[in-house]
């Protein structure tokens, strides 16, 4: 497993083509959720892509405080199909907290973790705050690690 973190403008055309066409594979197919993926936030992201034997399996985006959320966050966090149960999405959520921490300076993250997801998120150090919202017609929980 690879993993390779690029800014927006690092990102090879290859590159984008291919963590869109992943995120759209999961969240807009996978998970049946029509909803705009491509929301003008990438341009401000660290974007984590994980690879195995050259094919992106695996992809997360981060942010510095204040371009998401009012803290450091994490978002877009996704394994494709063929690669879960490996634990490969800790890996992935592994690398992309180091990096966060050591490119931003900062300990704390907030993100939006899907319901189903909540104790994956724990086992990585981070607690619920708050109520269960919709977000895209999916219940999601604000978690943050500090």
């Amino acid at each position: 497993m690879d993993f390779l973190i690029k800014t927006y403008s690092e990102l090879t055309k290859e590159e984008l083509y291919q963590l869109l066409r992943l995120r759209a594979e999961v969240f807009v197919v996978e998970q049946d959720c029509p909803y705009q993926d491509v929301d003008n936030k990438d341009q401000k992201a660290y974007h984590v892509l994980g690879y195995d034997q050259g094919e992106l399996v695996a992809y997360t985006r981060y942010f510095k405080a204040g371009d998401y959320f009012n803290k450091a966050s994490i978002g877009r966090v996704v394994v494709k199909q063929s690669h879960r149960g490996t634990q490969l999405g800790y890996k992935l959520m592994n690398t992309t907290i180091k990096a966060l921490t050591e490119k931003l300076n900062t300990s704390s993250i907030e993100l939006s973790a899907q319901e189903y997801l909540l104790e994956f998120y724990k086992n990585l150090g981070f607690h619920p705050i708050g109520e269960t919202y919709l977000e895209d017609g999916i219940p999601h929980r604000k978690m943050i690690k500090d």
